[in-house]
């Protein structure tokens, strides 16, 4: 795949509609491409599109996701016609994470077509659906890999970093904040001296700590608190029994959501519930041969700490690095759009740190 056809694959892409849950025109799209490449492609139910190159040696795996969030308000003009003016792509996805699928498709395809491809190792890429809402296609992919004898030895994980290598990742616990009161009329409350829940509630807020104390990273920082949702209240005139909010709560490696949950809990002196804490924190040693040969393969890149997350917790326990084109900033924007040579630039980059993994493990 020469530059001109990757860059129009990346176009033709974008124009494909792939909101998360509605991925299979892309994936089919997708899976034409990979097939007419000459690569073993293989649909998996739930989780998208596996293709597979090599037939001995360890594993690396390249993987990202087709789907998008619904377009924001703002777009100037139809999210799914790109258009392209001065090297600047504009389109839903574009960025986040389309690029990423462009330019591993691309690289994936210029090794098949090379000379030898990779010898010693084997590449498989995971083209997952539902990142953006479940995350149940990357676990399924993953899973799939696993039955068939691809258990990954190193993963590089497509997400708008500006090709730097994200080495360690936040978690993220979703807390839910519960306080009770006294349900009753609310024109007799003062006067049976009933507590409202949500007066409880906003007293639990206004004592909510920005940041947890003591659990600091020196690479990803504080673990950040932060409210997100309230509900409180059956109907105009009932004092409520129960509020609750939501929080999102970015975490770091050795403090998982329950420990969270029970020390905010025992601060606060309410009821906190943990609501999802499957976003643990990832964290991959800047001495391990993949990062070694992700600086060798994308001179000037400097490992970095992320604070979003992704599709890694899949993969968590497997050596991985978060590294794609783009630019994480224009995510989920309106006008969203990427750099062609971003994208020209992605390609390259996959296929030389493929090339100096394999030398890596060589030795």
């Amino acid at each position: 795949m020469n530059d001109r056809d990757l860059l129009e694959f990346h176009r033709r892409l974008v124009a494909t509609r792939s909101v998360s849950a509605e991925e299979t025109a892309a994936l089919e799209y997708v899976g034409g491409v990979l097939a007419h490449g000459g690569l073993e492609t293989r649909m998996v139910p739930r989780g998208g599109i596996l293709a597979l190159l090599g037939t001995d040696g360890p594993v690396m795996v390249w993987n990202t996701h087709l789907d998008t969030v619904p377009p924001v308000p703002g777009w100037t003009g139809d999210p799914w016609t790109p258009r392209v003016a001065d090297g600047r792509v504009v389109g839903l996805g574009a960025n986040d994470a389309k690029a990423s699928v462009a330019a591993m498709v691309g690289a994936l395809l210029r090794i098949a077509r090379g000379p030898g491809s990779l010898p010693g190792i084997r590449l498989a890429l995971a083209l997952a659906v539902e990142e953006e809402t479940t995350g149940q296609g990357s676990r399924t992919l993953r899973q799939a890999l696993d039955q068939a004898g691809w258990t990954p030895a190193a993963v590089l994980i497509g997400e708008p970093t500006g090709m730097e290598p994200a080495v360690s990742q936040k978690g993220l616990a979703v807390l839910r904040v519960v306080t009770t009161g006294d349900a009753c009329h609310a024109a007799h409350a003062r006067a049976l001296g009933a507590r409202n829940a949500i007066r409880e509630l906003a007293r639990v807020i206004a004592a909510m700590p920005d940041t947890l104390p003591g659990a600091d990273d020196p690479d990803l920082g504080p673990v950040t608190v932060e409210p997100t949702q309230i509900q409180g209240g059956t109907a105009r005139n009932v004092v409520p029994g129960e509020a609750s909010c939501y929080l999102d709560v970015r975490t770091n490696p050795g403090l998982d959501a329950p420990e969270v949950a029970r020390r905010l809990s025992q601060d606060l002196g309410c009821e906190v519930q943990v609501h999802s804490g499957r976003f643990v924190p990832c964290h991959t040693d800047p001495g391990d041969p993949l990062v070694q040969a992700v600086l060798q393969a994308v001179p000037g890149s400097r490992p970095f700490a992320s604070r979003g997350v992704s599709d890694w917790v899949a993969f968590r326990d497997v050596p991985a690095v978060k590294i794609g084109p783009g630019r994480t900033e224009r995510s989920h924007t309106a006008d969203e759009f990427v750099l062609e040579e971003e994208v020209l630039h992605g390609a390259r980059s996959y296929q030389a740190i493929a090339e100096a993994w394999a030398r890596e493990v060589s030795r």
